[in-house]
């Protein structure tokens, strides 16, 4: 079960992540915050960036094998990046609709699957 909530864990994290980095510029787009200082820009981010540590921390603590999880510092960033490209491929294609999926994106997914299988591999 530590896998599966580690795992769900980052996912939520990823999701506010994606949020803060980049909702900003769908919010921008849709005219709600055009006009606020980059300052007030940076302080909103950060206070959904403060959501995603409040996931991220305890995803990393429950599934780090030295914690009694099932994955080691390595398999953890990794998962942790394939979720985050996931997350914001959706984020991606379905708020900024200018936006597509193109062979090269899938053939570096290709390469992301490669890597989760060879850090798992004995």
């Amino acid at each position: 079960m530590k896998a599966f909530y580690t795992i769900l864990l980052l996912i939520v994290s990823n999701v506010f992540m994606t949020f803060a980095w980049y909702g900003h510029l769908k919010l921008q787009e849709m005219k709600v915050i055009s006009n606020w200082p980059l300052y007030a820009v940076i302080l909103f981010s950060w206070m959904i960036a403060l959501a995603e540590y409040a996931f991220q921390i305890p995803a990393n603590r429950i599934g780090f094998i030295g914690n009694g999880g099932p994955f080691s510092l390595m398999q953890l960033k990794v998962i942790q990046e394939v979720v985050t490209l996931i997350i914001f491929t959706i984020f991606t294609t379905v708020l900024f609709k200018g936006e597509s999926l193109h062979w090269n994106h899938f053939a570096a997914f290709v390469c992301l699957v490669l890597a989760v299988y060879f850090v798992f591999y004995k």
